[in-house]
């Protein structure tokens, strides 16, 4: 990172600190945008929240001004649990099906919602024609004001506890009451519901067959609010991902969440494997220059599939403007999600 953008880091968690939010957030604007724009205006905390609610007004991307209306078929439900409750909807596509399907778990970045989130991916439109079930956990502005998941937090980064628990529960509750099949459970999603799915994928290794990150951060990268900014700038010191199949997307033009936390990702997972071969190829994807690797064993089975697309931001790729931070040019990220994952099945339920 170049010298003004650490200044002007610098400068945000020092006016934070003071508890002059609305300054440090227009440094903060500044820093990871380089936009001389008037700020977006955030009012003065009422408390002492500092850095933590400074994280809650972290812009991700294109905004979008009005709700979105749940799709028809989404249906909604409440997951109770020792670790907490959450609301979550699930699609289930139309036609007859006499066989278990697979299920995809989708986790929506900061400030958006479940119902936003399903139509920028257009996921629901996906599953009717490959026929899968979509769950959407939705973050309570009670865990966190601004609807982010609390990837940054220890307490928000163990298997049976915090989040994880309550979103492993959502995911057992839906294959539990529908036939779902068992090997063919995978977890997706943007911003800090990737950094989240990779976090699922490292606490919870025996329930998902392949996790998808879209322009998220690695599991255990950061340990607090304060450490959740610095991996966002430089990938961090993530923990162990775990031994889950993974595909990565990330802009290399992102400048809320820094490329190289796509090569952290990558890295971690890769640590895991004992050896591995990739092959590398840069083409077109809805008019885009994209570098595609992947990640292979000595045996063939691929390990990470990463895309780096040139001139991208922190935008869901292919996505509809029907949904916020979505970015209609290629790659289409939910497609490529959807080959990538109906590729894998857990190796511990193949039959």
């Amino acid at each position: 990172m170049d010298d003004a953008r650490a200044i002007g880091m610098s400068e945000a968690l020092r006016l934070t600190r003071a508890g002059r939010l609305t300054e440090a957030f227009a440094h903060l604007q500044r820093t990871l945008t380089g936009s001389t724009a008037p700020p977006v205006q955030v009012p003065e905390p009422r408390s002492t929240g500092g850095l933590a609610e400074l994280l809650q007004h972290l812009p991700g991307g294109r905004g979008r001004a009005a709700p979105v209306t749940a799709a028809p078929g989404m249906r909604w439900s409440t997951h109770a649990s020792p670790a907490g409750s959450r609301e979550y909807a699930l699609y289930v596509p139309g036609g007859a099906n006499r066989t278990t399907r697979p299920l995809i778990v989708m986790l929506h970045g900061g400030s958006q919602d479940a119902a936003d989130f399903a139509a920028g991916t257009r996921m629901n439109e996906l599953a009717e024609q490959h026929s899968f079930l979509v769950a959407y956990p939705q973050q309570s502005t009670a865990a966190n004001a601004g609807g982010y998941w609390n990837w940054f937090s220890p307490a928000h980064q163990h298997a049976g506890a915090g989040e994880p628990a309550i979103i492993a529960g959502i995911t057992r509750e839906v294959m539990a009451e529908h036939a779902v099949d068992p090997g063919r459970v995978y977890v997706a999603g943007l911003s800090a519901g990737g950094a989240m799915a990779a976090t699922m994928a490292a606490t919870h290794p025996e329930l998902y067959a392949a996790v998808g990150v879209h322009s998220g951060i690695a599991h255990g990268a950061a340990r607090d609010v304060a450490s959740a900014f610095a991996a966002m700038r430089t990938g961090g010191s993530p923990g162990p991902a775990g031994d889950v199949p993974l595909i990565v997307f990330h802009g290399e033009g992102d400048t809320i969440v820094a490329p190289v936390n796509a090569e952290r990702l990558v890295s971690a997972r890769l640590r895991t494997a004992a050896t591995s071969v990739s092959d590398t190829r840069t083409d077109q994807h809805g008019g885009r220059h994209c570098t595609r690797t992947v990640h292979a064993g000595t045996d063939g089975t691929v390990l990470v599939e990463s895309w780096s697309v040139q001139g991208g931001g922190h935008a869901w790729y292919g996505g509809s403007p029907a949904g916020s931070y979505t970015d209609p040019a290629g790659p289409d990220a939910s497609a490529e999600m959807i080959r990538f994952f109906l590729g894998h099945r857990h190796p511990a339920r193949l039959r």
